[in-house]
């Protein structure tokens, strides 16, 4: 069965040529010029992913994943955006997305991203996954995607989890920008990549709490691991 995907953007030209290369690469797509089309479709089909463009008339992508995650959906969500820098890509996190691409972009890298999410997405068929991964004093579920520092739960993205119980299962384990990109977006994006600093950085807010020794180190030159100092 084709995965569905409901693409928003405004740009008429962009939205065409997506949509038509996302047909090629066996995807089933619905493709609106805007916000309000975007969550009409989404309240109606239920994709299995969604693509927003974040600068859209009217409602635009941050308020449509907004309004999504609100209500309970949490449908992945590739980011669309012209914006590049650190504080756009935290928005789109805070809004809720699990990831982004910055135009221009190369369609492959799209098709990578979203390969990524919908395996993320798909539920476990080994019941050992299930099991609780403790790592210090954090606690997560993966059957759930629920995680905890000491008492308190941790309110997660998808991507953030993913990256969180990567991190946790290979706990004092310095891994590679590489291994970390392979095993989270299933691309290797290359040492100009800023994706995984931005996530690193917004997963730090969460989880290394004021009061509370930080847990997430980086390696210069390396990587990031997980370790009590």
């Amino acid at each position: 069965m084709k995965n569905t995907v409901l693409l928003a953007e405004d740009d008429r030209a962009i939205r065409k040529s997506l949509e038509r290369a996302l047909e090629l690469e066996g995807y089933r797509v619905t493709a609106v010029p805007d916000g309000i089309e975007a969550l009409a479709v989404a309240h109606r089909d239920r994709p299995d992913v969604i693509v927003l463009d974040v600068m859209m008339p009217g409602i635009d992508g941050l308020a449509v994943c907004r309004v999504l995650r609100a209500e309970g959906d949490r449908t992945p969500v590739l980011m669309l955006t012209a914006r590049v820098e650190t504080a756009d890509r935290i928005a789109g996190l805070d809004a809720g997305a699990d990831d982004y691409v910055a135009k221009p972009f190369e369609v492959e890298e799209v098709f990578a991203r979203l390969r990524a999410l919908l395996r993320r997405a798909a539920p476990w068929d080994d019941p050992a996954e299930g099991d609780l991964v403790e790592a210090a004093d954090l606690r997560l579920d993966p059957s759930a995607r629920r995680a905890w520092r000491g008492e308190r739960e941790l309110d997660l993205t998808r991507t953030e989890f993913d990256l969180m119980e990567l991190l946790a299962r290979n706990a004092e384990i310095v891994l590679d920008h590489s291994t970390i990109y392979q095993r989270i977006w299933g691309y290797d994006f290359g040492s100009g990549s800023k994706n995984l600093a931005v996530y690193i950085g917004y997963l730090r807010r969460k989880v290394d709490l004021p009061g509370l020794p930080p847990l997430i180190h980086t390696v210069r030159g390396v990587g990031y691991t997980l370790r009590e100092p």
